[in-house]
């Protein structure tokens, strides 16, 4: 695989996003990844929808070919959704991006969705598959010791090579349930050389625990009604996240709202059937705002 950045963004508190050209064709699309992936973990999904759309990625901080994030002044890492949500926009200004549209998945949704709130107009239609956002108006406090923090603390940091990294990955849910090329992209660029040997995971398993207890610290459905571009809400039929249910109430808020549910896939289906997911995208895109 070869390496498709095309530029290192500058977010405003210094972080560098690397930021990827996936390519295709036709007008831009934005493409957000979800927490502990990378933007070309998602090249199988790019090139199914280059065929309309010119795909541009990036590595949300401390992910993929991204800095680390850096520490405010009470020592705390900046990890939250609207520093997720800063990124966005500073990807967009940097690329002179007019009015793309976007696609998120999981937490790469939600920070779509804050960006559009934090500056209206910036994209001229979203796509969300399963966006974290809860159905409440305000905030969730952080919660450190939620399962997907620990299971991320306990994830295994290191392996002797690549091809190592692979073949534990294929072998156990739920990544073995990814389509091959985008399980072989997220190994290939979401590792680094250790410099005691073998390759490191680029995303700290402690920066994730902290992305995954900070996730609904955010205002994004109390302001949900104020989004006027068309937003598609989606969700797998088999996902263990955010359901029809929740994507129901969330829609009920929006100006514009279409809800799909893709058969034969859970919360990673963009990483699992990107070639049905991109019909979908595809199809939302290419249709009129409903209300």
């Amino acid at each position: 695989m070869t390496d498709t950045s095309i530029s290192a963004v500058t977010a405003g508190d210094g972080t560098r996003i690397a930021v990827h050209d996936l390519g295709g064709s036709g007008p831009p699309l934005l493409l957000a990844h979800a927490t502990g992936f990378h933007a070309r973990a998602y090249q199988p999904l790019a090139e199914a929808l280059g065929t309309r759309h010119r795909i541009v990625g990036y590595d949300a901080r401390a992910h993929g070919a991204s800095d680390p994030p850096p520490l405010d002044d009470s020592g705390t890492w900046r990890l939250s959704p609207d520093h997720f949500a800063a990124d966005v926009l500073a990807v967009v200004d940097a690329l002179g991006l007019e009015q793309p549209a976007g696609f998120g998945h999981s937490a790469g949704a939600s920070a779509l969705v804050l960006a559009e709130q934090a500056r209206p107009g910036t994209f001229s239609a979203l796509y969300c598959f399963e966006p974290i956002i809860a159905p409440l108006d305000d905030p969730v406090a952080p919660d450190p010791d939620n399962a997907l923090s620990r299971g991320a603390r306990q994830r295994r940091r290191t392996f002797p090579s690549r091809q190592a990294a692979y073949e534990n990955y294929a072998a156990k849910a739920p990544l073995s349930q990814l389509d091959p090329r985008a399980l072989r992209a997220y190994v290939e660029f979401g590792l680094a050389p250790d410099p005691a040997g073998g390759v490191r995971l680029c995303c700290d398993p402690d920066h994730e625990a902290l992305m995954y207890a900070r996730g609904l610290t955010h205002h994004a459905f109390r302001h949900l009604g104020e989004l006027s571009c068309p937003v598609t809400l989606a969700c797998g039929q088999h996902t263990d996240a955010i359901g029809p249910d929740v994507l129901a109430l969330l829609a009920a808020r929006l100006a514009h709202p279409r809800v799909e549910v893709l058969a034969a896939v859970g919360h990673f289906g963009p990483l699992q059937h990107p070639t049905a997911v991109a019909a979908s995208v595809l199809g939302a895109l290419g249709r009129p705002a409903q209300r």
